[in-house]
């Protein structure tokens, strides 16, 4: 017999997060306690994004409180029913799991046992170039060797000018660089834009246009002289018949996948295998969490990769808050740590 209790909560940023959907000042989540018979104790986070996750609906806490109370009264997770909640079951894996681990250490890895880190990229927020630059150097200088770049709000030139920068300073060997662009260019003007994002060596672009547009997308994956790879276009594709149509009709080079927005923990093992029978490569990052819901997919990137990853992850988002969860992962030079 289970119990789980239901706290929401308003988390507030500690600088504006700008994307080209607009700008993130708090961000709202609701927390799971799970209990068992036995006084086990598990927790989970729940956060789906406004306006991007396909479970971001008007009565959200209603429907988890319904999905938490069927939980309880079956004892078991309701995979097929619950693919449209993805953060929904992201925190109630999240919950499960962590009951039966005992403690936040929710994978036996070499992650888990404090033995490795996974490298991470930096991420740059939109905003004036200046802010960006400034944000840019400072990655730089804490010792991140990728660096994400969120493109798309302000002026084209501009951006491109910041990455000539870096690249004036360091080459593709010293520093990997990542561009997010929300799915702010048009499918007219994508091409023209990825060639001369393509000038300056970067590892890729995460969905250039906006998603939905299967063909305007795969002919771009085709032509791209720079590597794409699908964040939105994932969301709301729930089944693995879907996911296999999706990947066969795209074919990017590179995947991301956001246990919240991508259906929790199965669902991104669900990607990934799919992805690799491809020959697609992927990594994870988180969708603005807490430190709860960061420390899970941590610890679920290092069960699903292994041990000794080497692609950094996009797990650095652990600093966000003002009024974040404590919890035993720290940022170490570029590497997410698990402190047992």
């Amino acid at each position: 017999m289970y119990r789980i209790e239901i706290e929401e909560r308003l988390l507030h940023f500690k600088q504006p997060a700008g994307t080209s959907r607009g700008v993130y000042t708090t961000r709202r989540s609701w927390f799971l306690t799970l209990t068992d018979d036995t006084g086990r104790r598990g927790v989970g986070e729940c956060a789906p994004l406004p306006n991007l996750s396909c479970d971001d609906i008007p009565d959200y806490g209603d429907m988890l409180r319904t999905v938490c109370d069927q939980f309880c009264y079956t004892g078991v997770i309701d995979y097929d029913r619950l693919r449209p909640y993805p953060s929904m079951l992201f925190g109630l894996e999240t919950a499960l799991q962590h009951l039966h681990a005992g403690s936040a250490k929710l994978f036996e890895t070499p992650f888990g046992r404090g033995e490795e880190g996974i490298p991470i990229n930096g991420l740059v927020w939109m905003g004036t170039f200046e802010e960006m630059l400034s944000r840019m150097e400072e990655k730089m200088e804490a010792g991140f060797r990728c660096i994400k770049l969120k493109i798309g709000a302000i002026d084209f030139e501009q951006e491109l000018s910041l990455i000539r920068r870096i690249r004036e300073c360091f080459t593709k060997e010293q520093i990997e660089l990542r561009v997010d662009a929300n799915g702010a260019f048009s499918p007219d003007e994508a091409l023209g834009k990825l060639e001369q994002l393509a000038s300056y060596d970067l590892h890729s672009i995460e969905q250039p246009i906006r998603q939905g547009q299967w063909d305007e997308m795969a002919r771009l994956c085709r032509e791209s002289p720079l590597p794409i790879a699908l964040d939105e276009e994932l969301i709301g594709v729930n089944t693995p018949a879907r996911k296999e149509a999706l990947l066969d009709a795209i074919s990017p080079a590179y995947i991301i996948l956001k246990p919240s927005l991508h259906g929790g923990m199965a669902g991104t093992k669900e990607w990934i295998s799919l992805a690799q029978a491809r020959g697609i490569g992927s990594w994870i990052t988180s969708a603005l969490e807490s430190n709860v819901g960061l420390n899970a997919i941590a610890h679920l990137t290092a069960l699903v990769y292994g041990s000794h990853i080497s692609m950094p992850q996009g797990l650095g988002t652990g600093l966000l808050f003002t009024d974040n969860i404590d919890m035993p992962i720290e940022i170490s030079g570029d590497r997410l740590w698990f402190r047992p």
